[in-house]
């Protein structure tokens, strides 16, 4: 085809076949509760990981659609029997809530609150992404509050559900300001959304933009989908001004944030299933003095953005567990299940793999400490691990498993001296409903998690050779709970029914983003 013929084909052909787009979902993993800044040219981002340690996950982009985990806010939230999943005691759906994360004056600061502790808790950093971070707290528990520095000098928090609160902080957000602003900063900020309201307006969060404040929350009208709501003023302290600004595929809850070239988008999630709650991006143009969110009023499919280079390695990753001695524990993409024992896991005390040590007897998935955890990610994952369990005692299981109230899991129990395969289903209740002997001291394991239009199912496999695979057990259904507020994880456990001392090792986990299925 003669050149000049060629470049009147090309501008023929749509503008997705010439350069790739990103599309929505933005992220499609569990990363609700977003809190975004813009530093120059770089964006961060704060999220929620609630009854997981490390938590409040920071991340970085440099384009707004490629993220990679750069740290948390904190190692520990606090120590309780409840965090420590310590005493019949648990934080699932608990733990820290929604983030606000600012930056003013050279300092970054994350601030969450939590049921668990009963209190605010503030973290700040000269150093996002290297830390260190300086923890103050105080009470009581500021229900998804977001902080505000504005530009006479004064800070705030803003904060509540339904009717919405607003109070005047310490310079260094310590704790409130003695005699400063403590007020209702709005009545019933649902009510630009009508008056059958089934969730009160919350996650809060303030933005100042030509010297008007906009405040977006998410409301629910009963019968209806999550929706956004935004309120105007001229100062802070009002008179406020509201309306919806986005009713579409329930995506919610999030702020502005802006691009060095002067383009404008609202970050929202949306509840999606098993996967969890999942991050999209809206356009969003200025009229009148309002942002404007959607394309026509809907949350478009593609993005005026760079494509995606997928999710692995940057939110979750494979692990061979060889450390060099300069070397982290841990790569960011791991958190435990709750505040872990830290003398009862390893991966230096055996060259090349994590070592799980029990402490102490347990008789559920759910209630072993010490469950390393990563996100499953859709459409579909697929986890894979090689387990030794000769260092396993008599009554030990210990396994791959999806990790939520209705969990699922492949593993190893120990019977009679033998190990034996299981694969357990706690749908409803937790029932073994497949066991077979093992006659060798090492297996492969696999869980391959299926989000595809919904469907929300997982199915298990062993092999003893890592080469053919046998499904094991019966398909999981992946309902997302509200008692756990959290998407399925991966995660590698090992927990004790009768004697506690005994020894799980782990040699790899590999994940993908394919269903990953046995023929």
């Amino acid at each position: 085809m003669p050149f000049r013929n060629l470049f009147f084909f090309l501008l023929l052909l749509p503008v997705g076949e010439l350069a790739a787009q990103a599309t929505n979902p933005l992220i499609h993993a569990d990363v609700p509760d977003m809190s975004m800044i813009r530093v120059g040219d770089t964006y961060y981002m704060s999220s929620t990981t609630m009854h997981m340690s490390p938590g409040v996950p920071l991340m970085k982009s440099e384009d707004l659609v490629n993220w990679k985990l750069i740290g948390y806010a904190y190692d520990t939230l606090a120590d309780n029997s409840a965090l420590n999943l310590t005493d019949g005691e648990n934080a699932y759906g608990r733990g820290s809530w929604a983030s606000s994360l600012v930056y003013h004056d050279g300092t970054y600061y994350v601030s969450t609150f939590s049921a668990s502790s009963g209190r605010t808790h503030v973290y700040s950093s000269p150093d996002i992404e290297n830390g260190p971070w300086t923890e103050t707290s105080f009470r009581p528990s500021y229900h998804d509050h977001t902080m505000f520095f504005d530009d006479d000098g004064h800070t705030y928090m803003i904060w509540g559900g339904g009717k919405l609160f607003i109070k005047e902080m310490k310079g260094d957000l310590s704790g409130p300001l003695a005699g400063g602003l403590d007020t209702v900063l709005i009545e019933n900020a649902s009510a630009p959304a009508g008056d059958n309201i089934m969730l009160g307006a919350e996650g809060s969060q303030l933005f100042k933009h030509d010297d008007k404040y906009y405040l977006f929350d998410i409301t629910w009208p009963r019968g209806g989908m999550r929706t956004v709501v935004i309120h105007r003023a001229d100062k802070i302290t009002g008179p406020w001004e509201g309306r919806v600004a986005l009713q579409d595929k329930g995506v919610a809850q999030g702020g502005l944030i802006d691009t060095p070239e002067g383009d404008w988008y609202a970050y929202l999630f949306r509840d999606y299933g098993g996967v969890g709650r999942i991050p999209y991006l809206v356009p969003v143009r200025w009229e009148d003095g309002w942002p404007v969110l959607g394309v026509d009023g809907k949350v478009p499919d593609t993005l005026d953005l760079p494509v995606s280079k997928g999710l692995i390695p940057g939110i979750v990753a494979s692990d061979e567990f060889k450390r060099k001695k300069k070397d982290a524990d841990l790569p960011l993409v791991w958190q435990w299940n709750h505040n872990p024992d830290d003398d009862l896991w390893s991966v230096r005390e055996r060259k090349g793999y994590l070592r799980l040590t029990t402490g102490r007897l347990d008789t559920s998935f759910v209630q072993a400490r010490n469950s390393l955890t990563q996100r499953t990610v859709g459409p579909a994952s697929t986890g894979t691990t090689k387990l030794d369990v000769s260092g396993m005692k008599e009554g030990d299981v210990a396994g791959l498993g999806l990790l939520q109230k209705n969990y699922g899991f492949v593993g190893v129990i120990i019977t009679d001296g033998t190990p034996h395969l299981l694969m357990v289903n706690a749908t409803g209740t937790a029932d073994t409903v497949a066991q077979l002997p093992l006659n060798q001291p090492t297996v492969y394991l696999r869980a391959v998690a299926d989000f595809r239009d919904r469907a929300d199912v997982a199915t298990f496999a062993y092999s003893l050779d890592g080469k053919e695979w046998t499904a094991i057990g019966n398909q999981l259904k992946m309902p997302y709970t509200l008692p756990h507020f959290m998407g399925y994880r991966f995660a590698l456990f090992n927990y004790a029914t009768e004697t506690a001392g005994g020894h799980a090792d782990f040699d790899y986990f590999h994940v993908t983003d394919e269903a990953e299925l046995p023929e």
